[in-house]
């Protein structure tokens, strides 16, 4: 579960992009900001019990966080988190070595 944490901790930093006011998911895969809080909700109630949902998609670009970070006027915060995601999702994905 620890190596785990930091991947908890990115997605509730996404989420707590998603949660801003005035977010705009119009071109998002998201009907509104309850159904993208919701997901984010679930994926990270899935890595608190230990498992690794398939939220890769969540961040790729064109993906529907980085769409509603463009429209909403936050993208490089997301260009951000989306590093450190890629980091931390390498951390429990890629077999050690």
């Amino acid at each position: 579960m620890s190596q785990l944490q930091g991947l908890i901790a990115v997605m509730r930093d996404a989420r707590k992009l998603l949660a801003l006011p005035a977010n705009d998911f119009t071109w998002s895969s998201w009907k509104d900001q309850q159904a993208a809080l919701a997901e984010m909700d679930e994926h990270i109630n899935t890595l608190e019990r230990g498992s690794v949902p398939n939220v890769s998609v969540l961040f790729l670009p064109t993906g529907p966080i980085q769409e509603v970070s463009v429209s909403s006027g936050w993208g490089e915060e997301f260009l951000r988190v989306a590093e450190r995601f890629d980091r931390e999702i390498a951390k429990v994905t890629q077999p050690r070595v």
